[in-house]
């Protein structure tokens, strides 16, 4: 994935939804996600062992958020194990195919599921792989 393909998501994405978004401000996750807060991004957090997390409420799976909220997403960013992005993947092409969205599928630094990339790629989603998304978002906002 190049600089400029990185930018693009990130410039055009403004709603990302935080699969293993933890209530725990230490983990990865949460802080990660609270940067993409403070710079504009809309957090949706999925957490089925969470009621809220910063300040929003927090879902059991993709398929459990509101509707109309669904249809605002633009990016699953993954904070899962390796073996769990299958299901994320299939969840994700679900609401690509009601709602012509999510477009990216992004799976955080250390997180790498090639045939569900694979998978991904065929279901018509942009696909990042083994990078952070807040490490991107710096390096694009900040050189």
């Amino acid at each position: 994935m190049s600089r400029e393909e990185i930018k693009e998501i990130l410039t055009r994405s403004k709603t990302v939804a935080v699969v293993g978004l933890s209530r725990d401000p230490n983990k990865d996750s949460y802080r990660i996600s609270e940067y993409l807060k403070e710079h504009g991004f809309h957090i949706v957090p999925v957490n089925p062992f969470a009621d809220e997390v910063l300040g929003k409420k927090s879902y059991k799976n993709l398929l459990d958020i509101p509707v109309e909220l669904q249809k605002t997403i633009d990016v699953v960013d993954i904070f899962r194990p390796a073996e769990d992005v299958p299901l994320i993947v299939e969840q994700a092409a679900t609401l690509k195919a009601r709602h012509g969205k999510p477009s990216v599928i992004w799976m955080q630094l250390g997180i790498v599921n090639k045939q569900a990339a694979m998978t991904a790629k065929k279901a018509g989603f942009t696909v990042v792989m083994n990078r952070c998304m807040m490490v991107e978002h710096m390096r694009l906002a900040y050189g």
